[in-house]
C-alpha cells in the first residue's frame, strides 16, 4: 500500500462517529456478517443518483478497506443515471494517498485508481447501477444518497438493500470550502467503513 494512503488509514479517528451513525453501522455490519458467512464473495453496489461523487468515494474506500482487512468483497458503484466522475473526487482521493490515472473520454472519463504499486486497479467511471460492468444479481445495494433511496424503490437484481446515506459535498462546489468539504466527506466514509470492516475481520 502506498505510504501516504497507509498514513491516512492509520490516522482515522473512529471516536468522531456519532451514536446515531454507530447504530446504522452496526446494522450494516450485521448484514455483511451474514453475507460473509453464506457467500464466497460478497458483492456491494453503492448507488447514488448521478454516480458522480458519493457513490464513487464510498466504493473506493469499501474496496480498499475490504482488502486492508482481508475480506472477500467486490465493490461497485452506479447511479439511477450516468453523468461523469466529478474532478474533485479524484483530486480528494489523490490527496489521501491513492495513485490515479485517467483515460480521457468525451463527457465521461475513465479513471484507474490504485492503493499500492502492485495492487489491482479499481476502475471508476459514471454508469447506471445496472450497467454491464456491475453485477446483474446477488449483490447488496447500498444507497448512499437519500434522493436515490427515495426515488429508486426497486433495485433490480439486488438481494439486499441498505441505506447508508451521506450529505452531498456538491453543495459546496464553486466555493472556497469545496476542497475541505470533499475531504471531510471522504474521510467520514473511510472512518465509518473502517469500523464496519474491522469488526467483520474479527468474526
Amino acid at each position: 500500500m502506498f505510504k501516504n494512503l497507509s498514513k491516512t488509514i492509520e490516522e482515522l479517528d473512529t471516536s468522531s462517529i456519532s451514536e446515531r451513525r454507530l447504530q446504522i453501522l452496526q446494522r450494516f455490519t450485521a448484514l455483511l456478517s451474514d453475507e460473509l458467512k453464506s457467500n464466497q464473495v460478497v458483492k456491494l453496489n453503492f448507488i447514488c443518483t448521478h454516480n458522480s461523487r458519493r457513490s464513487h468515494l464510498v466504493q473506493v474506500w469499501a474496496q480498499t478497506l475490504a482488502n486492508y482487512f482481508g475480506l472477500n468483497m467486490q465493490c461497485f458503484s452506479g447511479g439511477t443515471e450516468a453523468t461523469a466522475v466529478y474532478p474533485m473526487v479524484t483530486k480528494t482521493l489523490r490527496k489521501q494517498g491513492f495513485g490515479i490515472g485517467e483515460l480521457k473520454r468525451p463527457k465521461n472519463p475513465l479513471y484507474y485508481l490504485k492503493s499500492g504499486e502492485n495492487a489491482q486497479p479499481l476502475v471508476l467511471f459514471s454508469k447506471t447501477y445496472d450497467d454491464p460492468f456491475n453485477p446483474k444479481n446477488g449483490y447488496t445495494a447500498v444507497m448512499t444518497c437519500a434522493d436515490a433511496d427515495e426515488n429508486c424503490p426497486i433495485v433490480l437484481g439486488a438481494k439486499h438493500r441498505f441505506a447508508l446515506t451521506y450529505d452531498d459535498p456538491k453543495t459546496f462546489d464553486g466555493t472556497a470550502q469545496a476542497q475541505a468539504k470533499y475531504l471531510e466527506r471522504s474521510t467520514q466514509m473511510a472512518t465509518e467503513l473502517f469500523v464496519v470492516f474491522q469488526q467483520l475481520a474479527k468474526l
